[in-house]
């Protein structure tokens, strides 16, 4: 019987009954001498070729079985469905022989093919020709019935759910097992009672239908339109007192001509289901809300919020002071701390869902014997009536209690343990997961504030104006950084970066790398190079880490791959500035009378990802230029795309005065208006200066041994005009042995510069590439103590690089008062 169609007389007889089985009439030798049309159908063959043969011709018993059912089934069986479970003890048989009588053959049809046949064989009374009959049908088609027939007598009595049949009037007239243990009486007790008498107490609580049993089976009866899932809730007659939840659905019942016969009612109960959705629903809500900020009190007030209401009357929330503190307990443990009132929620002060009573922690003393003072002594949750405490414990070690209060009577079952367990734990984990930020937090923001600048160096290449904002996210403090870099020939170098992450971890490796770029920065590179230095050594330190943990276990995490960086160099002289990035965000650059610039400078990869090179970009930019260097923190944010950030900052500067200083407060109050950001801040503002003629002095001189006097000549004579006669003897021993080396072990022209700085700054450029060593002559030796005469008098000296060749520097410092 499919679903949806309609039930006939022959579904209840079943196959083997004699009006629609095939039915073989059989002699005493078991010859065939009468068929029915059925018998004819299933074995194809008309009755003039059927009577008279062998029956075991057309319906042979399997060998070896003694035609038992269970016997191992052939090629042929086992391509049928497999069998059903016998009918349980009790079940309806059609008339026929019982299941154990009934035998397995193979029908031999006409065509050829082999048909699995269930078939029945019934002696017959008296003397005449015949002895028995046989009624066969198909196995698979019987199977089929047993399995509806089951079926149906497991509805009746072993189904779960509660199955009612109530007539035209409205009372009852049948009803399943189920049905009956709810009622706890039997069914001729409460035979044609109306279902509003059976639940008297109970009403529909889904909304948009009848609130009452009876209106709802007369919507039914009437529109002939089934209800699903309705929920009604009541108290069972079997449990007076105890109020469950069902699903109910129901449907009206015709006969096949279309007649109403009644309506039926499905019933489960869904009470314990209700309530661990319920449960589960708290759990939900907890898991969004608590822990959600990584902040202590926060975190305690949370799940005092939640907790309210739906699962109890009063939750107070008491933490160890040393967990406020970012600490961890002494050696007394929670029984020695004092312990503080941290949140306090009642659902009588607000209502569900209101602000918690408490917000300034006090400290709480719990009175001897009481629930709090038991669960401190034993370490483990206490019921009492009314009051569960559960201790909050987290990583091996307890932080606090969080107390449960319901009015009183209303006690805690045992499932309402489990979960006020379970969110004491997960409230647990984010109250120490807050505190270890906490405490990372102060680490990191300290280590931080030692790694970035504590006061910016001086220099005549530009004013100078900064910020730096660490982050107030609950992610933690990130790897932000900005450097001001004093180089050689009075140049300046310009940093920010950005290091992936935040944290500890952050912090230390954006040490590592603003240290590692002022190393290479002394190098006088150009910017790509150092950017491809750099890049170079952070994939070499993710390598090393890879092969300290071995190719078979997960790649460890470096925070410096992916950092970003921007490097600017800036030439007081040439009034030219040469820029690369890796990753990070161009500059802004305003120059004199307004117009902003956000220069074409090619990204580059981030650093230690390799594959691309770093490229530079070189511009001029006239004296009073001012260019902003930033990081994403300050133009990005989660309301703002990072297009309109930069659009806003370029206004700012756009609209900048005279004094740096404000530039910065100005750009701080439009872009972070609430003084808060959620990534670190770096602003590194600056405004070009330049050194004039009246500053800088140079010569281009051959390179032949005459040219060494009159580098002395020149450099002496500028001396005296700079009124720094003082420093000629030093100077002319500088210029002679830089001059000399040039000539000597280098190509011309060669170029001879003094800038009058802070310090006497002596450069000599030629067109070789090769630097010179300091070293110490031996007493035979006729050479090579020049450089090193020179490295005495000197402050600094070094060597930088160009594309045309290299430039020896030194820095006199000048005398005192000069």
């Amino acid at each position: 019987m499919g679903a949806g169609n309609a039930v006939s007389e022959a579904d209840f007889r079943g196959p083997l009954d004699v009006t629609r089985a095939a039915t073989v009439v059989l002699d005493a030798q078991d010859r065939i001498i009468g068929v029915s049309r059925s018998a004819e159908t299933l074995l194809g063959y008309p009755q003039d070729e059927l009577v008279g043969k062998p029956l075991e011709d057309f319906l042979p018993v399997r060998e070896g079985a003694a035609a038992a059912e269970h016997s191992a089934p052939t090629a042929a069986e086992e391509a049928a469905p497999a069998a059903p479970a016998a009918p349980a003890s009790g079940a309806v048989w059609d008339g026929g022989p019982t299941p154990s009588g009934r035998e397995i053959r193979l029908a031999r049809r006409r065509d050829g093919h082999e048909l699995p046949v269930a078939t029945v064989i019934c002696e017959l009374p008296g003397d005449g020709g015949a002895a028995r009959v046989l009624v066969a049908t198909e196995l698979e088609g019987l199977r089929l019935w047993e399995s509806r027939l089951a079926l149906m007598q497991g509805l009746a009595t072993q189904s779960p759910v509660g199955l009612a049949i109530y007539g035209n009037d409205l009372r009852l007239t049948w009803c399943n097992s189920a049905y009956e243990r709810e009622i706890g009486r039997p069914f001729d007790d409460f035979r044609g009672m109306r279902a509003d008498e059976l639940y008297s107490s109970g009403r529909f609580i889904t909304e948009g239908f009848p609130d009452t049993l009876d209106a709802v089976l007369h919507h039914v009866l009437d529109t002939g339109q089934p209800i699903v899932d309705l929920h009604f809730r009541g108290q069972p007659p079997s449990e007076p007192g105890s109020e469950h939840l069902w699903s109910c659905s129901y449907y009206r019942l015709q006969d096949a001509d279309g007649q109403v016969l009644g309506v039926c009612e499905d019933a489960f109960d869904i009470t314990d289901r209700y309530e661990a959705q319920r449960r589960l629903a708290l759990l939900v809500e907890a898991g969004r809300r608590i822990g959600a900020v990584l902040d202590v009190t926060v975190t305690a007030e949370e799940v005092a919020t939640v907790a309210v209401g739906d699962f109890a009357d009063t939750v107070t929330v008491d933490l160890a002071q040393e967990v406020l503190e970012g600490e961890t307990l002494g050696a007394g443990g929670l029984a020695a701390a004092t312990l503080l009132r941290i949140a306090s929620r009642s659902a009588g002060a607000h209502g569900p869902g209101g602000p918690p009573q408490s917000r300034q922690p006090f400290p709480v003393d719990y009175p001897p014997g009481s629930p709090q003072r038991r669960s401190l002594s034993s370490g483990g949750l206490v019921r009492a009536e009314d009051t569960l405490v559960v201790p909050l414990r987290a990583g091996g070690g307890a932080l606090g209690l969080i107390t449960f209060r319901r009015a009183p009577s209303a006690t805690f079952d045992g499932g309402e343990v489990a979960l006020a367990d379970e969110l004491a734990n997960r409230t647990a984990v984010c109250i120490d997961n807050a505190r270890r930020f906490a405490r990372e937090r102060t680490a990191s923001l300290a280590l931080q504030r030692q790694l970035l600048p504590q006061h910016l160096p001086q220099q005549s290449a530009v004013d100078v104006a900064y910020r730096f904002l660490p982050t107030d996210d609950e992610t933690g403090v990130g790897g932000d950084w900005f450097d001001v870099v004093p180089l050689s020939g009075t140049r300046v170098g310009l940093v920010v970066g950005d290091v992936v992450g935040h944290g500890l971890q952050a912090a230390a490796t954006m040490g590592r790398l603003r240290t590692t770029v002022r190393a290479l920065a002394q190098l006088d590179l150009s910017p790509d190079e150092l950017l491809a230095r750099l890049d170079r050594l952070v994939g070499q330190a993710a390598e090393e880490q890879w092969d300290a943990v071995g190719a078979s276990a997960a790649p460890p995490e470096d925070d410096a791959t992916g950092a970003t960086c921007l490097y600017a160099v800036y030439d007081p002289v040439s009034r030219r500035c040469t820029m690369a990035r890796a990753g990070h965000l161009p500059p802004a650059i305003v120059y004199p009378g307004g117009r902003l610039a956000f220069p074409n400078l090619p990204a580059g990869p981030p650093l230690g990802l390799g594959g691309l090179p770093f490229e530079s970009l070189e511009i001029e930019l006239p004296v009073g230029t001012s260019m902003a260097l930033f990081t994403d923190g300050l133009v990005e944010a989660r309301d703002r795309d990072i297009d309109l950030g930069m659009e806003i900052l370029g206004r700012v500067l756009s609209e900048g005065g005279d004094c740096l200083e404000e530039t910065c407060d100005r750009a701080l109050a439009e872009l972070l208006p609430d003084g808060t950001t959620a990534d670190d801040t770096a602003l590194l503002l600056v405004r070009t200066r330049q050194l004039g003629s009246a500053q800088v002095a140079d010569w281009e001189l051959p390179a032949e041994p005459v040219a060494v006097g009159r580098a002395r000549e020149l450099a002496t004579g500028q001396l005296e005009k700079w009124g720094l006669a003082e420093l000629a003897f030093a100077t002319e021993l500088v210029v002679s042995e830089l001059v000399t080396n040039a000539v000597r072990h280098a190509g011309g022209p060669l170029h001879l510069r003094l800038i009058r700085d802070r310090t006497l700054v002596c450069e000599v450029a030629d067109t070789g590439h090769t630097s010179p060593h300091l070293r110490h002559s031996a007493e035979d030796d006729e050479g090579g103590r020049g450089l090193f005469i020179v490295a005495q008098l000197v402050q600094r000296w070094g060597t930088r690089y160009t594309k045309s060749g290299k430039t020896i520097w030194t820095e006199l410092a000048f005398p005192s008062g000069g």
